[in-house]
């Protein structure tokens, strides 16, 4: 029985370490490399508290890191310029400039740093986003996403987060 009891105390020690890394960077209010992610079919409501979000997280310095240009990454990118600190946005296409739609390509002429990843071009978006995921995790230190229960992808980039013990906040939509 003894054994056993210690062999639990070791399995819940990582749990233990992982609050106190989410207590630390609680408390650190400096700047952070923040990852936004979200569904691209939301409300305007939703749009609006995202773009208000975002502008507050720049004006704070913090660096935002988005994909695409619609829906919830277009409401991170409207709300970081209208901060006018352009070098604190970085926007990561999942594909090549030329495969975003019209008005996401217009959107992003005002963004200064567009990283494209072309040879995901003849992926399907699906596959070319889940990479891109993986890329943008890989770059910050925090997430914040806004899905829905069956947001899958979304989901799978927040766990896939957590396993890189990042500090992962998801608002649900629905």
């Amino acid at each position: 029985m003894g054994g056993r009891s210690a062999s639990l105390q070791l399995e819940d020690r990582p749990a233990d370490v992982d609050i106190l890394a989410e207590l630390i960077a609680l408390q650190d209010d400096g700047p952070k490399d923040i990852g936004f992610f979200g569904t691209r079919n939301m409300g305007l409501l939703h749009q609006n508290l995202i773009e208000v979000l975002s502008y507050a997280m720049v004006l704070t310095d913090n660096h935002l890191f988005t994909s695409g240009a619609t829906g919830t990454n277009a409401a991170v990118i409207r709300g970081a310029l209208r901060a006018e600190k352009p070098h604190l946005l970085t926007v990561v296409l999942p594909q090549s400039l030329g495969c975003q739609p019209p008005e996401s390509q217009e959107l992003l002429t005002k963004v200064r740093n567009v990283i494209e990843m072309p040879q995901n071009d003849k992926l399907q978006l699906f596959e070319a986003s889940r990479i891109c995921n993986r890329d943008i995790v890989q770059r910050v230190r925090q997430i914040l996403c806004f899905a829905f229960h069956d947001s899958r992808l979304l989901l799978q980039t927040c766990e896939e987060a957590q396993a890189a013990r990042k500090m992962v906040t998801l608002f649900y939509l629905d």
